[in-house]
C-alpha cells in the first residue's frame, strides 16, 4: 500500500510527459534503447521550450536595447561635422546662394561683466563721454551667415563665400537710459575655401588637415568719433581634426590706414593677431575654446569658453543651452584696450 501512491504518481506524471513529448513509439522498444529514446525526447522537448521562451523575450529584450540607444548621445567626428558645414566634398555641396549659418548665432539675456566699459578711449579718439548708468549685467547675442557666391571654383571642390557677422551688447536691463545698445559690431567678410584633406590625410598621431580658408574682412561699429572703431585685415586659417577634437589656428595681418583715419592704431597689441580654437564634440554637448594672442606680449589677447547643450536631448538640431565665459581685452571693438571677465547665460538659436 505504501508504493501504491507514488507509483501512481509516477505513472500519471510519466504519462502527461509522453503526451506532451510523443514517447508513444519508445514504448515497444527493449530497456536500453527504450531509455535512451526517452533521453532523446526529453532533451529535444527541453529545447523547443527554450527556443520559445527565447522568442517570447526576444521582442522585449530588442525593445529595451533600442531604447537605451535612443537615450545614448550620438558621437559624431568632427570630420563629418566640417565636411557637411564647409561642403567640402562633391557629395556635400548644396549650389551657391544658399544662405546658412557661420559664427555661433546666440542670444544671452544674462551677461555679466566684471567692469563694463563706461568711457571708452583710443589713443587717436579721446573725449567720450562718461556713461555712469551703464550696468555690468546686460544682454548679449550675435547673428553670423554666410551663402556660397561661387562653387568648384580655380580648385577642385573649392568655393567662395561671403559673410555677415553682427555682435551686441544691449544694456536691456538698464531702465534709466531706456535699454541701449551700448556697442555692436559689424563684419562682412568674403572668403575662399580650399579642401586640403586628400594632401594632409595622414598627419602624426591621427590628425589629418581638413581645410584651409584664405579671407579678407572688414569690422566696424559703425559709430561716429570719438567712440568708431574699425579695423581691415586679410587672414589664412586652417582647420585639423582627429575624431571629435578640432584645432583651428587664424593668422591675421591688418591693413594699415594713415595716422589720422586710424581710430584704433595699437588695436592688434590689445587683440593681437593670431587665433587659436579647439572644439571638443564628445555627444550631445559642444565646447569651443578660442585663444586670441599677441605674440610679443602673452598677457594681453583674450581666452574665451562657449559651451553648449540641448534643450532637448531628442533634438540636439534645435534650441540649446549656451554658456559664454570670456577674459581678456576685446570682447567687442569698443572694448579693445578695455580688459575684462565677463560670463553669459542664454540659447544658441538656430544652426544650419
Amino acid at each position: 500500500m505504501k508504493l501504491v501512491f507514488p507509483v501512481s504518481l509516477f505513472l500519471t506524471h510519466f504519462s502527461l510527459i509522453a503526451q506532451e513529448t510523443n514517447f508513444e513509439h519508445c514504448l515497444g522498444l527493449a530497456d536500453q534503447q527504450r531509455l535512451a529514446c526517452y533521453d532523446e525526447k526529453v532533451i529535444a522537448s527541453q529545447k523547443q521550450r527554450l527556443l520559445a521562451q527565447n522568442q517570447e523575450t526576444a521582442p522585449v529584450l530588442k525593445l529595451t536595447d533600442t531604447i537605451a540607444s535612443e537615450f545614448e548621445p550620438e558621437v559624431i567626428p568632427l570630420a563629418t561635422v566640417l565636411h557637411s558645414l564647409w561642403e567640402l566634398d562633391t557629395s556635400d555641396k548644396r549650389g551657391t546662394f544658399r544662405v546658412r549659418t557661420y559664427q555661433p548665432n546666440y542670444f544671452l539675456p544674462a551677461h555679466y561683466s566684471s567692469s563694463v566699459n563706461q568711457q571708452p578711449q583710443s589713443p587717436t579718439r579721446q573725449g567720450a563721454a562718461f556713461q555712469e548708468n551703464y550696468k555690468n549685467l546686460e544682454a548679449k547675442f550675435q547673428v553670423s551667415l554666410r551663402a556660397k557666391v561661387l562653387e568648384d571654383w580655380l580648385l577642385p571642390n573649392a568655393d567662395l563665400w561671403f559673410a555677415y557677422t553682427q555682435t551686441s551688447m544691449w544694456q536691456l536691463w538698464n531702465s534709466l537710459d531706456s535699454a541701449p545698445f551700448r556697442s555692436t559690431d559689424y563684419q562682412p567678410e568674403v572668403m575662399y575655401v580650399i579642401p586640403t584633406l586628400q594632401y594632409f590625410n595622414d598627419l602624426p598621431f591621427g590628425w589629418n588637415m581638413q581645410m584651409v580658408r584664405l579671407g579678407f574682412a572688414h569690422q566696424s561699429n559703425g559709430q561716429s568719433e570719438p567712440l568708431s572703431r574699425s579695423w581691415n585685415r586679410f587672414y589664412v586659417a586652417a582647420a585639423f581634426e582627429r575624431e571629435q577634437v578640432g584645432v583651428a589656428i587664424k593668422f591675421n595681418k591688418r591693413i594699415s590706414e594713415k595716422e589720422t583715419e586710424d581710430d584704433n592704431p595699437d588695436l592688434t597689441d590689445f587683440r593681437g593677431t593670431t587665433e587659436l580654437l579647439i572644439s571638443w564634440l564628445p555627444g550631445s554637448s559642444t565646447a569651443v575654446l578660442t585663444r586670441r594672442m599677441n605674440w610679443s606680449d602673452f598677457s594681453k589677447g583674450s581666452w574665451q569658453l562657449d559651451y553648449t547643450y540641448p534643450v532637448d536631448r531628442e533634438k540636439p538640431d534645435g534650441l540649446r543651452l549656451h554658456l559664454q565665459l570670456f577674459s581678456g581685452y576685446s570682447e567687442t571693438l569698443l572694448d579693445y584696450n578695455h580688459r575684462q571677465n565677463s560670463i553669459g547665460l542664454g540659447f544658441m538659436l538656430f544652426n544650419f
